[in-house]
């Protein structure tokens, strides 16, 4: 450890300071713009030539998003798709249908891990909430229920959707971490699902037998439960759900589409990336079976043929204008906006800090430090979302500090550290994220009552992915 090398350090420590309070001052600036200023001010304060700084900004925002926005955007629109047609609506009655009430908890959760394969958080649970509406109703003065079924199936819900989205590709952080460190697709999916369904049982059912008697009077405000639970689709007046943030809560209408086919339209990108892997393993490289399957699994072409798939079932099946699926493919776009600024900022720093050198300065202290990346990686994320309040600023930055760690990426050691810095972002959400006012509203929570459940529910899913990527960790 040179002093150069704790000048550098030095600067690092100084670039995340500033970015927290960029974001979190009284100016707010946005997370974007925080992170452009930052890979500025941390290039010309690390040493490097004025000329070269503009191209590695431009570089690695332009690379970063060039690997993960057009797949991306196809995935908003084939959330969109999915649950403005209603299929995802189909798909999670069928699941629930005529079940017994002791299995509904983990009914629900599984219907909302199927249905967040392709969506985010908060679109995921709007989707589920007159599911979860519904048939808490019918748990209601149940005599083997405990407690505020509403809990009872929320925290399964949230469980299974947080997972999903922090520790998952094609959701936003893990294919940026996944792009960022140069991990496999394939076995990325493999080792994601391996740590996600034991931290959805942990995190989801479990604990929720455990809150829900704890929590009795939690219930929805009446009228948002009739919203969500009739039968037409009609628009409500947004939720509020802190500063700045308004959270639509439209009913999804019923569909003509059959069950099996939205769950095919939800799957179909998983699959084929999944078959890639399978493909890149047994099949030789001169075949062409194999050539097609990897071609197929690229995620830009798996999520393209997912979308694609997705609008001819629900075109078909929901009876939807042209001019509606339009205008929702378009609205969903805008959704998606700020996340691919701040990706593209976030690799803009990651570039940065690899250009000036600060990159070996983090391996070099590592190295001698024994640090575990895995862990380091997870606290990294988390400590920047609980302070930003932006899970996605968390992993695109610690991608970016923790990735000159593993060299060239690839293998093992790489997928798990994508699952663990997925995780860690998840961890202490709170009264900044966006994700806490929604679930707080949605269920007519108090903040202690909103703690207990998204809070903790996120929490654990973080401590749990982080443990299991840990735990795999011993075979690499």
């Amino acid at each position: 450890m040179t002093a150069h090398t704790w000048w550098l350090l030095l600067i690092l420590t100084v670039a995340i300071a500033a970015l927290i309070y960029l974001i979190n001052s009284r100016l707010r600036v946005h997370p974007f713009v925080a992170l452009i200023l930052v890979s500025v001010g941390t290039g010309i304060a690390a040493g490097e030539p004025a000329a070269k700084l503009a191209g590695s900004i431009e570089e690695g925002a332009g690379g970063t998003l060039g690997d993960v926005g057009v797949t991306l955007a196809l995935g908003a629109m084939l959330g969109r798709l999915l649950s403005d047609s209603g299929a995802t609506d189909t798909i999670a009655r069928a699941l629930v249908a005529r079940a017994e009430p002791r299995r509904l908890p983990w009914l629900v959760g599984a219907a909302a891990f199927v249905i967040g394969v392709p969506m985010f958080f908060e679109v995921g649970l709007i989707v589920l909430l007159p599911l979860i509406f519904s048939v808490a109703r019918r748990l209601e003065g149940h005599g083997g229920t405990k407690g505020s079924p509403y809990v009872l199936l929320g925290v399964p819900a949230i469980a299974s959707l947080s997972t999903l989205h922090g520790m998952l590709p094609p959701h936003p952080g893990p294919l940026t971490a996944m792009t960022g460190l140069h991990a496999d697709l394939g076995l990325t999916l493999g080792v994601g699902i391996v740590c996600a369904v034991p931290t959805v049982i942990l995190a989801g059912p479990v604990y929720a037998r455990w809150i829900a008697p704890r929590l009795p009077d939690v219930v929805p405000d009446a009228e948002l439960v009739a919203q969500f639970t009739g039968a037409e689709r009609r628009p409500a007046a947004a939720a509020t759900s802190g500063p700045g943030v308004r959270v639509s809560t439209e009913v999804p209408r019923r569909t003509g589409v059959p069950t099996g086919l939205a769950v095919a339209a939800v799957l179909v990108p998983v699959v084929l990336m999944l078959l890639r892997t399978l493909a890149e393993t047994v099949l030789d490289e001169s075949s062409r079976l194999g050539a097609a399957l990897v071609f197929a699994g690229e995620p830009l072409v798996a999520m393209l043929a997912g979308f694609v798939f997705a609008l001819v079932v629900t075109f078909v099946g929901s009876g939807r204008s042209g001019e509606e699926t339009r205008a929702s493919l378009t609205d969903s776009l805008k959704s998606i906006a700020a996340i691919l600024l701040i990706i593209g900022g976030g690799g803009a720093f990651k570039q940065v800090l690899q250009d000036s050198g600060i990159g070996d300065a983090i391996a070099s202290a590592a190295e001698g430090a024994h640090i575990n990346v895995i862990l380091l990686g997870w606290l990294i994320a988390l400590l920047l979302s609980l302070t930003t309040g932006s899970a996605t600023v968390g992993i695109v930055s610690a991608t970016g500090i923790v990735a000159p760690l593993i060299g060239d990426g690839g293998g093992l050691e790489a997928s798990l550290l994508v699952v663990a810095i997925g995780a860690g972002s998840l961890g202490l959400n709170y009264v900044n994220h966006a994700g806490f006012w929604l679930v707080k509203e949605s269920f007519g929570m108090d903040l202690t009552q909103a703690t207990k459940t998204q809070t903790v529910v996120q929490t654990l899913v973080s401590v749990l992915g982080l443990a299991m990527a840990l735990l795999l960790s011993v075979f690499v």
